[in-house]
């Protein structure tokens, strides 16, 4: 009876220790979220625009009076149009009023009867409505494409596709309500950033593979993969006088920083930190995860043995994430590159231009990164393996 009592003991131990971990994780995450919110709430934010009592609120075209919108000679639609549109949101939800709708590519709607788009409207000194059509309300739209995404994930990632659902979400919580409000509080964009790195990668690890060495191993490696590429994107940087000062949006960031504490110099090298964050993610995981599968099915293996293969992987790996990574960058610069080839821009135009830089900087820091943490996630585990095995067979040979 007493050994079939002790194996009860034992096996219930584990599961005991999982609740346990499960539970003070929830309350970690509890905790941080009313971390979250009370970091939010005293933050004042300027608008980056006066409106001046306007509000952008939903509405649906019922008439097109008038319209003047053209096809220009380089296939632009441009023009405007007077509507007459109902209000579907706000303080003036139900009321009808006159519309303007400047139609350009960026802005403004081709407007037709039923058609919902989003307003500027305000109340004039006479009391009657004066709006202008801002834009296509796409967030039905947009919302549907989140909503596809997650149920397709869920559901054919069963399991893991739902806990991976869960970690983006905590992903995005830290961006938009970690990451923005310290940065714009004065807070360090690049250590910040590596704050936030170090939680999403300690959270989603924990929701792919539970608390054990393989996520312990796939965590270290990780951050070390990430923390490489930021320092390369520093010194690369600070050597080709590239910094976050040189960027498309600076005028509007400039004007951000002087009505906040934001470090407007830093945001470039704390982006490419979270840019490169899940490349590396995923193949550390997978280099980890090799290894532990190799290890359970053969625990003889030696630690130079558990190395080579986990670098066998991590090698048909790299190539794939290395491309993926520059691609993405490359994507993203799309239309810098068709100017280029249009334009015919000599060589040493192009290859000095700080857009071209700075997808450089960005594209190839992060590959650096997702290069080393293959070594380190293959040397790590094999290390950890081992003298995981060794302890056992110890107390298997002391028993």
């Amino acid at each position: 009876m007493k050994p079939n009592r002790l194996g009860r003991l034992s096996a219930a131990c584990p599961m005991c220790r999982s609740r346990i971990a499960v539970v003070a994780f929830a309350i970690l995450l509890v905790a941080f979220a009313g971390f979250l919110m009370w970091l939010n709430a005293g933050i004042d934010r300027v608008p980056l625009r006066p409106t001046g009592g306007s509000e952008f609120e939903k509405a649906t075209v019922d008439e097109v009076i008038s319209s003047d919108v053209s096809l220009s000679d380089s296939g632009e639609m441009q023009g405007n149009q007077k509507v007459l549109l109902t209000i579907a949101s706000g303080q003036y939800a139900g009321q009808q009023a006159e519309a303007t709708s400047p139609y350009s590519n960026n802005s403004g709607a081709f407007c037709s009867p039923g058609l919902k788009v989003i307003v500027l409207v305000n109340e004039g000194q006479d009391g009657s409505l004066v709006a202008t059509v801002y834009n296509y309300d796409r967030g039905i739209v947009l919302w549907a494409l989140v909503g596809l995404f997650l149920v397709l994930l869920c559901v054919a990632g069963g399991r893991s596709g739902t806990l991976s659902a869960l970690g983006l979400a905590f992903t995005f919580a830290c961006i938009f309500f970690l990451y923005l409000p310290m940065v714009y509080s004065g807070a360090s964009p690049f250590w910040t950033a590596v704050l936030v790195v170090v939680l999403v990668t300690v959270v989603g690890m924990y929701l792919i593979g539970g608390w054990s060495a393989k996520t312990l191993c796939s965590i270290v490696a990780t951050v070390v993969g990430v923390l490489v590429a930021g320092l390369v994107a520093s010194v690369f940087g600070s050597l080709g006088h590239i910094s976050g000062l040189n960027v498309s949006e600076i005028e509007t960031l400039a004007y951000v920083g002087q009505n906040s504490k934001l470090d407007v110099s830093g945001l470039l090298f704390s982006g490419i930190l979270i840019s490169s964050l899940g490349a590396v993610m995923d193949i550390s995981m997978s280099v980890t995860s090799h290894e532990c599968e190799l290890h359970a099915a053969s625990p003889a293996l030696s630690v130079c043995e558990l190395f080579k293969s986990g670098m066998s992987v991590g090698r048909d790996m790299m190539g794939t994430m290395t491309h993926t990574l520059i691609l993405a960058f490359a994507g993203g610069a799309v239309n810098t590159l068709v100017i280029i080839y249009a334009y015919a821009m000599p060589y040493f135009e192009y290859w000095n231009e700080y857009a071209i830089g700075i997808e450089i900087l960005r594209g190839l820091s992060g590959s650096i990164g997702i290069i080393v943490s293959v070594p380190c996630a293959a040397l790590i585990t094999a290390f950890c393996l081992s003298r995981k095995s060794r302890q056992g067979s110890g107390a298997l040979h002391t028993s």
